[in-house]
């Protein structure tokens, strides 16, 4: 692993999140570990997003906001936000059917999906998975 510090952070933090989302969307829901697991998971989410926002653009034309180089892949960094701050709004307000829809977005939007455009050419897991 020879990628900047950053990436590696963020990788650090997209891996569990990705197991423990799949986890807590399958497993049993209300309990104290759903919701412990819950905050970890939430939290996990929030500083993946937040690193995100750190690393350059690779892929597509970016665009230059002071010295981050913003590209494709970045807009999910405020989707995921959204829906870190909507499943916890949600779930104060005792509105489950709309926690559990926050949650399946964010796992999907910003895992699965933002995770599978990770993987196009020219980005670092691309050359890291096929070379």
């Amino acid at each position: 692993m020879d990628a900047p510090w950053l990436m590696q952070w963020h990788l650090a933090t997209v891996l569990p999140a990705t197991i423990l989302g799949a986890w807590l969307l399958l497993g049993k829901k209300g309990d104290t570990r759903h919701r412990t697991l819950g905050k970890l998971y939430l939290g996990l989410m929030l500083v993946t997003a937040l690193s995100t926002i750190g690393m350059p653009a690779y892929v597509g034309p970016p665009l230059q906001l002071g010295p981050v180089r913003l590209g494709l892949l970045h807009l999910f960094v405020p989707r995921t936000l959204h829906g870190v701050w909507s499943a916890l709004a949600t779930v104060r307000r005792g509105d489950i059917q709309g926690h559990k829809r926050a949650m399946v977005g964010l796992y999907v939007g910003a895992l699965l999906i933002a995770g599978a455009l990770s993987f196009a050419p020219g980005r670092l897991m691309h050359r890291m998975f096929f070379g």
